[in-house]
């Protein structure tokens, strides 16, 4: 899929109406979907915890609480990526706080130019985590072969009394006669002996 077809969804804190308004404008159906909006924290917290959003953008400083402390904990959720906007006077304190937990801060008042500009930078963000996001689960499927595999071994060396290098052989040997895979055998091995 092109970028160009990719479709983002996203989550907007704020209580002022203006800015959602801007906000919409900038985030067609044809390209942002779903896209729900919300006026405080809480509203957002529960929304998170129903569904997850590529991107997060807050509106700060809300009725409930400034926002920083949503957007780090937002910002460590797999996949989601932050823009927090602040006003100018607070803006370089709040940068200082937010920017090493990788959430993006904008000064407010903003233009829709650089609102444009936001989320050309959220998009490469999301981007580089979709292919981080394939590499873990790439790592985790390999680990969870190597765990399933070392089970399978254990469990032909306590139920064959083969000696360690014997049981690694046996599973290598019938993966490829076989033509399948290391995890298949190690499965098979644990269905019939366990």
């Amino acid at each position: 899929m092109s970028l160009r077809e990719r479709i983002y969804s996203v989550l907007v804190v704020s209580a002022k109406s203006p800015v959602n308004t801007a906000l919409s404008q900038l985030l067609p159906d044809a390209r942002y979907s779903p896209v729900l909006s919300v006026p405080n924290i809480s509203a957002a917290r529960r929304s998170l915890n129903e569904q997850h959003f590529d991107y997060v953008i807050i509106n700060a400083p809300l009725s409930d609480e400034v926002g920083t402390r949503f957007a780090i904990d937002t910002a460590q959720l797999n996949g989601t990526v932050v823009l927090l906007l602040v006003p100018s006077e607070h803006h370089a304190d709040i940068r200082e706080k937010v920017v090493e937990h990788g959430v993006y801060t904008l000064s407010k008042p903003t233009s829709q130019p650089l609102l444009s500009l936001a989320l050309e930078w959220m998009q490469s963000a999301r981007e580089r985590l979709r292919k981080l996001e394939k590499k873990t689960l790439s790592v985790e499927e390999k680990m969870e072969e190597i765990r399933l595999v070392n089970r399978a071994k254990w469990q032909l060396i306590s139920s064959l009394s083969m000696d360690e290098q014997t049981a690694h052989r046996y599973i290598e040997k019938q993966a490829m006669d076989r033509c399948i895979s290391r995890r298949l055998v190690a499965e098979e091995i644990l269905r019939t002996y366990q």
